[in-house]
């Protein structure tokens, strides 16, 4: 692990790019691109070695301000499964589903059900009943908010459609994954990010929001605020937790880090090491892996471009909030055409 200088407990130290090995030419080109090509970024903040070398807003927003980080969210979510794991909450990534849920009774013919683990929602890898071929295709959040018991409807969706270990792209079963860690616990995955997660970082805490409806705004748009639950109360495991880009960047220098904040074990290595081990899907514990041109990422990647993106191998973190919009173009292209290029040793 890289020894570091200070650590950003408080607050990010700022570096001129030359500093840390950065052309600051190249980088001057970034917020014109933005400007031009990507104008539902909001901000923009990017770590080398340790120290904040680029940080931009736009749309009004500024330091403090905060996003709907919307899939971003899955990835926190790992994280806390992990810290749970760590202090014996849980057994194991290998303890099945329905350990947690003992009042949900599954059908006599629901085999299938009963061997999906926590290892196959944290991998994507647990069969629901409905096909995708992309991210989120036909995948039925729109009706789960509807539902009284998000637990419930969950549940009976999966073990469905496909055998265990398949890839299939699911935002719902992440859900059971906060639920579960409440019932370890007795906290609400909110709770217990702050205590144990964001608290250690200084990170924001994330307030209590009184839920008042689960109309598609509540839970998806403009009035979505802090980290909002479900109707039973259990924070929403898949999305719905606002950040700030200078948060965004603490946890994942948290991982670039091995787990490790001010020389303290927040997450252990093994955790890490697992969670984003490269695969043939290309996805560890809910993060996005990646290994272009040899150089290998891995990334939080949320709805409208919201990304959390670490390249170990030059000690990078980049994070962008965004307002969530169809289509948005592929922050990657940022990446290979201006951020990596910039980078001098």
């Amino acid at each position: 692990m890289i020894k570091r200088e200070y650590w950003p407990t408080r607050e990010w130290q700022k570096s001129e790019p030359a500093s840390v090995g950065m052309d600051q030419g190249k980088l001057i080109n970034l917020e014109q691109v933005i400007n031009s090509h990507y104008r539902n970024i909001n901000g923009i903040v990017i770590i080398r070695n340790g120290f904040m070398v680029y940080e931009r807003y736009f749309n009004g927003n500024g330091p403090q301000d905060t996003c709907h980080v919307a899939s971003v969210t899955k990835s926190i979510t790992s994280a806390l499964i992990g810290i749970a794991i760590d202090a014996g909450h849980i057994k194991s990534v290998d303890q099945k589903i329905l350990d947690f849920f003992p009042e949900y009774v599954s059908g006599a013919n629901h085999f299938q059900k009963r061997t999906i683990t926590i290892r196959h929602l944290l991998t994507m890898t647990a069969p629901f009943a409905w096909k995708t071929t992309d991210r989120r295709v036909n995948e039925p959040l729109d009706r789960l908010r509807r539902q009284k018991d998000w637990i419930t409807y969950i549940l009976n969706l999966l073990g469905q459609n496909g055998q265990p270990g398949n890839f299939q792209y699911c935002t719902a079963g992440v859900h059971l994954l906060s639920a579960i860690l409440t019932k370890a616990t007795g906290l609400s995955a909110r709770e217990f990010a702050n205590k144990y997660l964001f608290s250690p970082l200084v990170m924001k805490e994330i307030p209590n929001q009184t839920m008042k409806s689960f109309l598609m705004e509540d839970v998806f748009g403009k009035n979505l605020h802090g980290w909002i639950n479900d109707p039973g109360g259990y924070t929403v495991g898949g999305w719905g937790l606002t950040m700030s880009p200078r948060d965004m960047a603490r946890f994942g220098f948290l991982y670039l880090n091995n787990g490790v904040w001010e020389d303290k074990h927040v997450i252990s290595e093994k955790w890490i090491e697992e969670s984003v081990a490269l695969n043939a899907n290309n996805y560890g514990y809910l993060w996005w892996l990646s290994n272009q041109n040899g150089i290998f990422s891995y990334s939080a990647l949320g709805a409208g471009g919201n990304v959390i993106c670490c390249i170990p191998e030059k000690d990078l973190v980049v994070t962008i909030t965004s307002s969530i919009i169809a289509k948005p173009r592929d922050r990657w292209q940022l990446f290979a055409e201006i951020i990596l290029p910039s980078i001098t040793n």
